[in-house]
């Protein structure tokens, strides 16, 4: 199977979603050398694109290795979503310039950004339009199939996309107000299909290569996007690829001594990025995923919360997995 947005071909149709504090460079390139397909950056403001925020600009750094890849950003201003569009296509080495339109948090939909576009068919034909006429790169959306069950116009969504040239739609099949509870309604993902002729990416509720396979098949979309299931798991990126291309399930699991290595390289690539105090501190979080279903991983966790070094951290996940011969793994 191809998914091909424009002229970029990715490898197979495995794609990395753009998880906010999680997508960056660090976890895109291990999701890459795991066998995504292709890889999304977090969600960056037009606005602060715009003003050169320091912090912001910084999110726009595309390691070579990782493409191809998509860069997102996000706002509610038809003007300045052109002018962050324009930078991200003239001034980055990303493949696809991808608007998110699908983000839950209050503090994003109450500047009208994110997901509050969900409502209006109208504004997304004139953001996406504007965003489209001010670059060259292909612009795509990533959405979530709309506010709430009273509304949901993920087709005439999706069609006011294509029609502003929009070259693919991601498709999150929950609502808004579900943030991320309750179950993914696939069966939205296929009147999305069935409704454009752009490449369609469908998200929610892929935890096994089982699930990956099942919404390729009943849905019809060119792609599927993992999320949660990969944190603190990039091993769920190959075994689905693996599934998918072979129809073969990769039964082995990684040892704790494995996830602990790649969890150092995680934190290793973090500190080039951010330096060593906030990169330790980012990774307190990854730590507890990557533990997650370890014997004992709970204490671990605790100390690591508490540690504020490199080696510190590195020292206490190596004790742990040599101490321990063979975690009971859930």
């Amino acid at each position: 199977m191809v998914l091909k947005i424009r002229d970029i071909e990715m490898n197979n149709p495995v794609v990395l979603a753009p998880m906010a504090g999680v997508s960056n460079p660090a976890f895109r390139l291990i999701a890459k050398e795991f066998g995504a397909g292709l890889v999304c950056a977090e969600m960056v403001s037009d606005k602060a694109i715009l003003h050169e925020n320091e912090k912001s600009m910084r999110m726009l750094y595309v390691d070579e290795r990782e493409k191809p890849l998509s860069l997102q950003i996000f706002g509610g201003d038809q003007e300045t979503m052109a002018g962050a569009a324009e930078v991200v296509d003239q001034h980055t080495n990303a493949d696809i310039i991808d608007i998110n339109m699908g983000c839950p948090v209050p503090k994003i939909t109450k500047c009208d950004a994110g997901a509050k576009w969900l409502l209006d068919p109208d504004k997304i034909y004139q953001m996406v339009k504007a965003a489209v006429s001010a670059v060259d790169k292909p612009v795509t959306v990533k959405m979530r199939m709309g506010w709430d069950d009273e509304h949901i116009l993920a087709v005439e969504n999706a069609q006011a996309i294509e029609a502003a040239g929009g070259e693919g739609v991601a498709v999150h099949g929950r609502t808004r107000v579900q943030m991320y509870e309750g179950v993914a309604n696939w069966d939205i993902l296929k009147e999305v299909k069935d409704s454009v002729n752009i490449p369609v990416i469908g998200n929610g509720d892929v935890s096994t290569p089982q699930d990956a396979r099942a919404m390729l098949d009943t849905t019809g979309v060119d792609g599927v996007m993992i999320g949660r299931a990969a944190l603190g798991d990039p091993w769920m990126f190959y075994r689905t690829v693996q599934y998918l291309e072979t129809g073969k399930l990769v039964e082995e699991e990684p040892t704790p001594k494995e996830k602990m290595d790649v969890c150092i390289v995680h934190m290793d690539r973090l500190i080039e990025l951010k330096g060593e105090d906030v990169a330790v501190r980012e990774m307190r979080k990854h730590v507890a995923w990557y533990l997650k279903g370890m014997h004992g991983g709970s204490k671990v966790r605790g100390r690591v919360n508490e540690l504020n070094t490199r080696d510190e951290v590195a020292e206490t996940l190596y004790n742990f997995v040599g101490s321990t011969e063979a975690p009971s793994m859930a």
